[in-house]
């Protein structure tokens, strides 16, 4: 599945939207800036939480994280568990706070 740009998201995010947003940055990142809607799950303890995350194998799922590189291996990971729709936020919450 193609990445999504913060544009696209905040427009999505505009009409209505509640797509599911996985944070993968660190806790005490999370706390300083984050997405509405988004939950956070660091990407270290992303293995650990797969079973909480099945119900999800068939939704589109958005990854993100400072600046694009721990999302990006985010996504790889999910996708190598089956998850079918995952997107990564390009640039980031860099880039989402720009947009």
């Amino acid at each position: 599945m193609a990445d999504i740009t913060p544009t696209e998201l905040k427009q999505r995010q505009a009409a209505g939207e509640k797509p599911t947003i996985i944070d993968v940055r660190e806790t005490w990142e999370n706390e300083e800036a984050r997405i509405e809607g988004s939950r956070n799950i660091p990407l270290n303890e992303l293995p650990g939480k797969l079973d909480d995350l099945e119900d999800l194998k068939d939704q589109e799922v958005i990854v993100h994280c400072k600046s694009g590189g721990r999302s990006a291996s985010a996504k790889a990971f999910l996708t190598q568990q089956g998850f079918g729709n995952v997107r990564n936020l390009l640039g980031g919450m860099q880039a989402y706070q720009q947009a």
